[in-house]
């Protein structure tokens, strides 16, 4: 045998691994079409993460935009019914996001699977809320950090051509603002997408539970473990490349 060569029995090592991993791999994935769990489990994951998302934008905007009004207007304005009730919702937003964003996201999932929503076998559409809930708290201190590092001078730029608050909001000052808070936005989703994997807790059959479930079966941790964190680490990279690609066509536009 030449010097330097593999010997015999390292191929023969190397044969039995690769033999090995085959055998691992048919029993988790193949035998039973056990991957149809990871690709279900995949399907809910993507769909409470898209619906979380939404509603977490929606919730996000309406929640920033009361408590940037209080912060640049709501404070200096007349006493009145309008101060009043303003102070009112602004104080029901801070406390929103003070709970939300200082409790585990698995125990709010688990109250309102089991204490809020405790009649409803719907797990995935308790999770799409719960988790939705969750990132609106998130997404309203993101927008509202864009909202209020836009000038002032905007907000009266948009009285000067006539236009109301509301209208400057959406007109003037939202525009600016998303262009201001999507890195930071892009990161809260993908965060999102993440902490979808404790659904499982309250028997949500997403990505991670699929995983689970073939382990359970095989009593082969490896490889799902392995698929499942693969598959996150899929979706990171894609998302990632698409919110850097809308960055750029962002910075594009605004050099023409």
């Amino acid at each position: 045998m030449e010097a330097g060569s593999p010997s015999i029995s390292t191929l023969s090592e190397i044969g039995t691994w690769f033999d090995g991993v085959k055998a691992e791999f048919l029993l988790n994935f193949v035998e039973k079409n056990r991957w149809k769990l990871l690709w279900d489990g995949l399907q809910n994951t993507l769909l409470i993460t898209l619906v979380a998302c939404l509603m977490g934008i929606v919730i996000g905007m309406v929640v920033a935009t009361v408590r940037a009004t209080w912060d640049t207007m709501g404070q200096n304005s007349r006493k009145g019914l309008g101060r009043s009730l303003l102070a009112i919702v602004d104080r029901l937003c801070r406390l929103y996001i003070t709970v939300i964003r200082g409790t585990p996201v698995v125990i709010q999932l688990m109250l309102m699977y089991y204490v809020i929503f405790a009649s409803s076998d719907n797990g995935v559409m308790v999770a799409m809320l719960a988790f939705g809930l969750n990132s609106g708290a998130y997404v309203a201190e993101i927008f509202r950090g864009g909202i209020m590092s836009i000038d002032k001078g905007q907000f009266e730029a948009g009285r000067s051509l006539g236009m109301g608050y509301t209208q400057t909001m959406v007109y003037i000052i939202a525009p600016q603002v998303l262009k201001t808070v999507l890195p930071t936005l892009a990161n809260e989703f993908i965060v999102l997408l993440k902490e979808t994997s404790v659904a499982g807790y309250v028997a949500v059959a997403d990505l991670t539970f699929g995983g689970n479930r073939i382990r359970g079966v095989t009593y082969s941790a490896f490889m799902p473990l392995i698929a499942v964190a693969l598959i996150y680490l899929v979706l990171v990279i894609f998302l990632s490349w698409l919110v850097g690609k809308l960055e750029r066509r962002l910075r594009q536009s605004d050099n023409r």
